[in-house]
């Protein structure tokens, strides 16, 4: 995956096509028309409201905030420090005369600086300029007062040498840090699209089950009115009569039962994307089949070449190897250089402070020579070193794990598209078999218990139907984003962008 990148999404692209929610306003509003919420705008609403996305926003934000903060310590940093006034009287002991001397001294100041860090080389300029005013008197010379002005005007540079950069290793870690929470919040939307996804398709799964056990309750209802017809005739006995009423009553608490799950489901994803409770929400949604083509070979290289994952494993060995340099630096051999070039002038009148001024220059160099260590140094750096070998091995084995689940992903999309025909097959084949018996039942050759089998069978075929279909779909969204590809678009949803 290119170093820097963030995942933009085409989120359920084909599954929002075929999924609405239809959300209609609180009987306190006394509104009539309805709302529509598509999955697309439901995963919206929870990328706003998700407590989870909230907080990877907020960890989005500090680390833009940090890099930002130390980008600009880059720039040139001015300062200004003010004295206006120094009063000092002091007693102090004179070795020219061997006596305790009275001093008095009313001083003003001001300093101004401008220093620039240059990050390429860790170095540092800075000029600055130094204003002091004095009035002075002491015992020693007859308490006699002495006005001074004194401006000092230098330009300095410092430039550490045989050692690291230590300002632009500290600028790409707050860089990888930054990748890393862009990584974070990525990731984090794609989980909130799966869970929307996987109670969307829920949702429709309840009210299925709910229109099925409605078709049911009918189908039991018209059973119990012939059963009915034929004990006033003298045709049935009155125990096929019971039977059907039976059947009946247990197809209506059947339905009672699905009508709750189902309304329980409406809480659920309500909480999930962020909606009031209060709020109506009727689930309009649709599933048709809708098998997409899929090529493995191209699944797990893009997975391969773009999950972000891999992309955090790359930022932990950086990081480890950043610890690894510091390691190395460990009591090190290193220097430092200084050059500063000066003009200072000292007068009792302020205009005329440079008649005799002093040019001032400084050159030293620095030397750090560490003796001995005891070993501190040599072993911090092989637990550095152990550190990045095992980053490095993290990496390899999670390469391996992504490829493993891209594979996954892929038989089991296959065999839901086998297990799709079955159920589809399974449906016609109980269909039929409804169809013949209840020409039987209602001939008097089939008894209600025996009905009620045949009808049961044909409404659990058709809830297998659905959960075949919904299992695809779930499979497929589950294969686009271990493989970051999404085949019913046969587009990506990863897009590179510039380094933060």
């Amino acid at each position: 995956m290119p170093k820097s990148s963030i995942v933009r999404f085409t989120r359920a692209a084909g599954v929002a096509a075929l999924l609405t929610v239809a959300v209609g306003l609180s009987p306190a509003t006394a509104r009539s028309d309805k709302e529509f919420l598509t999955l697309e705008k439901a995963l919206e609403t929870a990328f706003r409201n998700s407590p989870n996305m909230q907080d990877a926003r907020y960890r989005l934000e500090t680390s833009r905030q940090n890099l930002m903060a130390q980008q600009a310590g880059l720039k040139s940093q001015f300062n200004l420090s003010l004295t206006p006034i120094n009063v000092s009287n002091a007693k102090n002991f004179n070795d020219l005369t061997s006596q305790y001397i009275y001093t008095s001294a009313t001083k003003s100041s001001a300093r101004f600086s401008i220093t620039q860090p240059i990050r390429w080389t860790d170095g540092t300029l800075t000029m600055s300029n130094q204003f002091i005013w004095q009035e002075a008197s002491s015992a020693y010379t007859g308490n006699i007062k002495t006005t001074t002005f004194n401006n000092s005007l230098s330009l300095r540079f410092n430039q550490p040498l045989f050692t690291y950069n230590r300002t632009e290793m500290q600028i790409r870690e707050l860089e990888l840090s930054l990748e890393n929470a862009q990584i974070n919040y990525a990731l984090q939307k794609l989980s909130i699209e799966k869970q929307v996804t996987q109670q969307f398709l829920n949702l429709y799964y309840t009210l299925e089950g709910v229109k099925i056990a409605e078709e049911e309750l009918k189908n039991s209802t018209e059973s119990y009115e012939i059963i009915q017809n034929k004990v006033q005739a003298g045709i049935s006995a009155q125990g096929e009569l019971y039977q059907a009423d039976l059947t009946r009553l247990n197809s209506q608490a059947g339905l009672e039962n699905k009508q709750i799950q189902y309304a329980n489901a409406l809480d659920q994803f309500k909480i999930l994307i962020g909606l009031p409770l209060s709020t109506e929400i009727e689930a309009v949604t649709d599933i048709r089949k809708n098998l997409v083509a899929v090529d493995l070979i191209q699944a797990v290289a893009h997975g391969l070449d773009n999950r972000m994952e891999l992309r955090q494993k790359d930022i932990s060995i950086a990081n480890a190897m950043h610890d690894l340099t510091r390691a190395a630096a460990t009591n090190e051999f290193k220097a430092s250089i200084d050059l500063q070039l000066g003009l200072t002038g000292i007068n009792d009148q302020f205009n005329t402070m440079y008649e005799s001024a002093n040019t001032d220059t400084l050159v030293a160099l620095t030397l750090n020579v560490p003796l001995f260590d005891w070993g501190q140094k040599t072993h911090l750096i092989a637990a550095g070193q152990a550190q990045v070998d095992s980053q490095k091995l993290s990496f390899q084995e999670q390469r391996k794990s992504i490829e493993a689940e891209i594979r996954q992903a892929f038989r089991s999309l296959r065999n839901l598209e086998r297990q799709i025909e079955i159920a589809e097959k399974n449906v016609r084949n109980a269909q039929l078999t409804y169809e013949i018996n209840l020409e039987r039942y209602k001939n008097g050759d089939l008894s209600s218990k025996d009905m009620q089998f045949y009808q049961l069978q044909l409404s659990e075929q058709r809830l297998n139907v659905v959960s075949a279909l919904i299992n695809y779909k779930l499979a497929l969204l589950d294969l686009k984003i271990r493989s970051l590809w999404d085949f019913e678009t046969g587009r990506p949803i990863v897009d590179a962008i510039e380094p933060a």
